[in-house]
């Protein structure tokens, strides 16, 4: 499991940075969990080069064993490859059923009926990935399949991700189209009180600033002092204590940029490490904040290495269909976050350098300026979302 709990660091991170070089300045959020799931499906039935970039891309590369599924007559799911089949097991540990939280993630590929599909696939991807596919008629009915596929990721994420796909956004030249949808809700171990949020200044940067509403509350949570660059860490558990957020705060004379300079899988493991969270009496003042960004994530998965994919002469997804010519034509990511007193709303995963001597009685931990935040799985570390709140 922990091969692939670094594996979704690796990647969160690799996609965050892309994006944040993209969109400057602006909020961002995405599933880096919900993202790989559905990239390896597509994995599933991969074969040669396109294969072999997505698993580096996907940092499966480095798990020592080839991923390409070897069927061969067989119906059994388990030969392929130990990543696919782990897949499983993290689902059944954070996708259990609990009153306190609610996460669904579902994953589907639409195909052409124009071309046959190796019932095999279809077999192994329902099994390991609960991702059918189902055939569509992209040429006579785009539209209507648009709004097929817009209606089921709306059922799947309780009505929060709306109009996934926009009118004219599948052709009917499409041949298939990866839909993966997540959605989470969850309630914060220790609530914010509603009469204690006030509306206050957020400084955008040195010279800007807007109003929002923060909240407030005191209570014992783990927090971390990092000296190089400045920041705090602070973590958030939801109840039960099996998932949690983290906040990366650049304090003193740090700026975020600083921190995004040095984020990399070291640093975010040993920044957010518990030998480094310590629990102590904080005073924690964060927004309420509401985000709900899509992106189209082709050219970011191109610049990545993954190319082959895309391309209708290159692809090599034969493991999924004898027919010629199938590649992916596009990859659609909507995610959905409310952050407020009850909870959270979520749709769409070197000892000198910290400081924990001799700390004040109460610390204070007060963002009003821009943060990243991650949403985790405590027990085996998988980050489910990943954002950059610097916008409201």
């Amino acid at each position: 499991m922990d091969s692939l709990s670094t594996a979704n660091v690796e990647f969160c991170l690799d996609v965050f940075k892309e994006l944040n070089s993209n969109n400057v300045g602006d909020n961002i959020f995405f599933s880096p969990l919900s993202l790989l799931y559905a990239l390896s499906v597509l994995l599933l039935g991969a074969r040669g080069h396109s294969a072999e970039q997505m698993e580096k891309v996907l940092h499966f590369n480095n798990i020592g064993e080839s991923l390409t599924p070897e069927f061969k007559d067989s119906y059994k799911c388990s030969q392929a490859g130990r990543i696919h089949s782990e897949f499983g097991v993290l689902f059944s540990q954070i996708n259990q059923l609990d009153s306190n939280y609610t996460l669904s993630i579902a994953n589907r590929l639409y195909g052409t009926k124009a071309k046959a599909f190796h019932q095999q696939y279809l077999n192994c991807s329902e099994k390991l990935y609960q991702a059918g596919l189902e055939t569509v008629d992209f040429e006579q009915s785009a539209e209507e399949t648009r709004k097929t596929i817009n209606a089921w990721v709306e059922s799947k994420t309780n009505g929060k991700v709306t109009n996934l796909f926009e009118k004219g956004t599948i052709e009917p030249s499409s041949v298939m189209v990866m839909v993966n949808a997540i959605y989470f809700k969850g309630q914060w171990q220790n609530k914010f009180q509603e009469r204690e949020t006030v509306r206050t200044p957020f400084q955008l940067n040195e010279d800007k600033s807007v109003i929002v509403e923060m909240m407030h509350q005191t209570g014992t949570f783990k927090l971390a002092f990092i000296k190089e660059p400045q920041m705090q860490v602070l973590e958030l558990p939801y109840v039960n204590n099996k998932l949690s957020m983290i906040i990366l705060l650049p304090v003193g004379t740090a700026n975020l940029e600083q921190i995004e300079k040095q984020l990399n899988v070291r640093t975010f493991h040993e920044w957010t490490s518990s030998s480094n969270l310590v629990e102590r009496e904080v005073e924690v003042h964060i927004p309420r904040f509401k985000l709900e960004i899509k992106y189209e994530l082709n050219s970011l998965l191109k610049s990545l290495g993954m190319t082959d994919i895309f391309n209708e002469g290159k692809a090599d997804l034969s493991g999924i269909s004898p027919a010629k010519g199938l590649y992916l034509s596009k990859v659609i990511h909507k995610s959905y976050v409310d952050v407020n007193e009850e909870g959270t709303e979520a749709a769409v995963a070197t000892g000198d350098i910290i400081a924990v001597k001799r700390l004040p009685f109460r610390a204070q931990f007060l963002a009003n300026h821009p943060f990243l935040f991650f949403i985790r799985h405590i027990h085996t570390n998988v980050i489910l979302f990943c954002g950059k709140f610097a916008s409201p």
